[in-house]
């Protein structure tokens, strides 16, 4: 795929208030080991290198310019992209340890920050941004349940999967906002999404309905 061709995002089935995610409420259908890696305020190529063993490929798919027409496609971006400056670019990336790919993220910038902060493109943001030891602070807003295709094609299992969307700011600005999704592979390590005993994460129902309400 030509490095300037952006996947449209994926369909949001159902997502979380930002009041829940922000209070910690959200999630309660999750497992401890999920709701620690989709809501808390770690990085997780470190989470996925931790648990594999492996260090974190970046497999680069389109960094482009996110102009109306891009946007127009596929489900909503998080609101919080409006508190950025444009213009705009998009990048969005598998993230795989050994074979395995593990998410799919995408993340938008101000050109002229993108400019500064990924010269390295296929490298992982986090080591972007902290190259310098310089300081950061992230901040969960989002938590959904998302599909797409080409999501179940690379995932090889059907949706939709668990995804969540966050902030970083440094010094007080926002700097970008990321949204990731995860793959169920990612439950030979955290044990199933759901801590019922006869519940999949692919069979959770109050996920399949594009709801408002905290699950």
């Amino acid at each position: 795929m030509p490095a300037d061709q952006l996947l449209s995002s994926p369909e949001v089935i159902w997502q979380a208030t930002t009041e829940a995610v922000l209070s910690g409420q959200a999630g309660a259908v999750l497992s401890g080991a999920w709701r620690l890696m989709l809501l808390g305020d770690g990085s997780p190529t470190r989470h996925f290198q931790l648990l594999t063993g492996y260090p974190v490929e970046i497999e680069l798919i389109a960094m482009a310019a996110d102009d109306a027409a891009c946007a127009s496609r596929g489900g909503p971006p998080p609101p919080e992209i409006s508190e950025l400056d444009g213009p705009l670019l998009r990048r969005q990336v598998w993230l795989r340890c050994g074979a395995q790919t593990l998410a799919w993220a995408e993340s938008w910038w101000n050109q002229q920050q993108a400019d500064a902060y990924l010269q390295q493109r296929e490298q992982p943001i986090w080591r972007s941004l902290t190259s310098n030891r310089a300081e950061l602070f992230r901040e969960v807003d989002g938590l959904a349940r998302v599909d797409a295709p080409w999501l179940e094609e690379r995932f090889e299992e059907p949706g939709p999967f668990w995804s969540r969307h966050y902030r970083f700011f440094r010094g007080g600005k926002e700097l970008t906002v990321i949204r990731e999704v995860f793959s169920p592979a990612l439950e030979r390590w955290l044990g199933p999404a759901s801590p019922g005993p006869d519940e999949t994460p692919s069979q959770t129902t109050p996920e399949r309905h594009n709801s408002l309400q905290t699950p």
